[in-house]
């Protein structure tokens, strides 16, 4: 008797971005244990994927090691006297020292988070989206609380991914949810006020003068 194969059965998504795969549409698998679970990963987030240090299925079975993880630059001690983090090798950051100085605790927060999320892996899977999708909206939200937390959203009409960025954590950017409609996206997270690069990198709408 034949086999019938229903729509459930081909049903896949990335293990990375969330995304449900098209039809026929080629994917990689890896191993994020070393083991013999496997996961899809699309061709966009195939670079994510390496960066966890998860395992491909085809390559030797001694699996990457991840990057450890970046300190944060602080902002907090500007306001107190403060030096600035003068750390080599680091990315240049969205907004120079002195308009850092100047600027509010929720803008500062703003500012880094945009440069956390620029330094991870994400950055590239967006970047990836956006090609395809064309330009996005941004909004950032800082949240209130004990630990600094700001709401990065990326929305396109027909897609959109929301990330949270924690400065106090081992990993501090994090995909928190995503979705396909722009009306499923809460109102408090749609008051866009940044903007993104064709590279992947966002920066809030502040005013450098």
């Amino acid at each position: 008797m034949t086999a019938v194969i229903r729509k459930q059965d081909t049903f896949r998504t990335c293990a990375v971005c969330n995304r449900t795969l098209l039809m026929g549409e080629r994917a990689a698998r890896f191993s994020p244990h070393g083991n013999d679970q496997w996961v899809d990963v699309c061709a966009l987030c195939t670079d994510v994927a390496n960066e966890y240090g998860w395992l491909k299925e085809g390559t030797p079975t001694t699996p990457l090691v991840p990057e450890a993880p970046r300190r944060r630059r602080r902002f907090r001690g500007f306001g107190l006297g403060g030096a600035p983090d003068t750390r080599r090798h680091e990315p240049q950051p969205t907004f120079s020292e002195p308009v850092l100085r100047r600027l509010s605790e929720p803008e500062q927060a703003m500012v880094e988070a945009a440069d956390l999320f620029n330094e991870s892996a994400y950055r590239r899977t967006i970047a990836g989206i956006a090609k395809s999708l064309g330009q996005a909206r941004v909004s950032f939200l800082p949240l209130s609380g004990t630990n600094t937390e700001v709401v990065l959203t990326i929305a396109w009409d027909i897609s959109w991914y929301q990330y949270r960025v924690v400065f106090d954590s081992q990993q501090p950017v994090r995909l928190a949810e995503r979705g396909y409609e722009l009306d499923e996206v809460d109102d408090r997270f749609r008051g866009w006020n940044g903007h993104l690069a064709q590279d992947g990198r966002v920066t809030p709408d502040i005013p450098k003068l």
